[in-house]
């Protein structure tokens, strides 16, 4: 099955504000029925990568069953860390740069290649805010949910 993917991320204050993700799923079914999911959720306090991130996990945490994925992000921290093989070098350099620094939100890159592992994942990078209605809608979803009222905890925060 192939499934599309549109995520953005947002924080308010970042680092130490509120924040939250957007995600939609789409796909189209062997009778031309396009199907639709939205996703969102709210932080506490969190980092716009974080975020980015989130959005990338919660969308393909959902798939139920092994798919060929584009995924559109205009965070080129996501789609360049898989595109220009970053992440290659991080896991092999046991999650150290190049400068050997530590990199950040292990937890999250670590949970998205577990994430990733049933599916075929093409990363695309898109420019934000530049008409693109999915990433728009994306951006909206982001957005409301760093502002809604039932924001939890990002619990890898604190380890950055």
């Amino acid at each position: 099955m192939k499934v599309t993917i549109y995520t953005d991320g947002a924080a308010k204050g970042n680092p130490d504000g509120p924040g939250g993700y957007g995600t939609i799923l789409e796909y189209t079914d062997t009778k031309g029925q396009v199907h639709r999911r939205e996703l969102s959720c709210g932080y506490v306090k969190t980092t716009n990568n974080r975020m980015e991130l989130m959005a990338a996990i919660a969308g393909l945490e959902a798939l139920l069953r092994p798919c060929d994925v584009t995924l559109y992000s205009d965070s080129k921290y996501l789609v360049d860390a898989f595109n220009k093989k970053w992440i290659d070098y991080w896991k092999v350099n046991g999650w150290r740069k190049k400068d050997r620094s530590p990199v950040k939100n292990t937890d999250l890159w670590e949970r998205l290649l577990s994430s990733m592992e049933d599916h075929n994942v093409e990363f695309v990078w898109v420019k934000g805010h530049d008409g693109n209605e999915n990433n728009e809608r994306c951006d909206q979803l982001a957005t409301s949910a760093a502002q809604g009222d039932e924001l939890i905890n990002d619990e890898g925060i604190e380890e950055q």
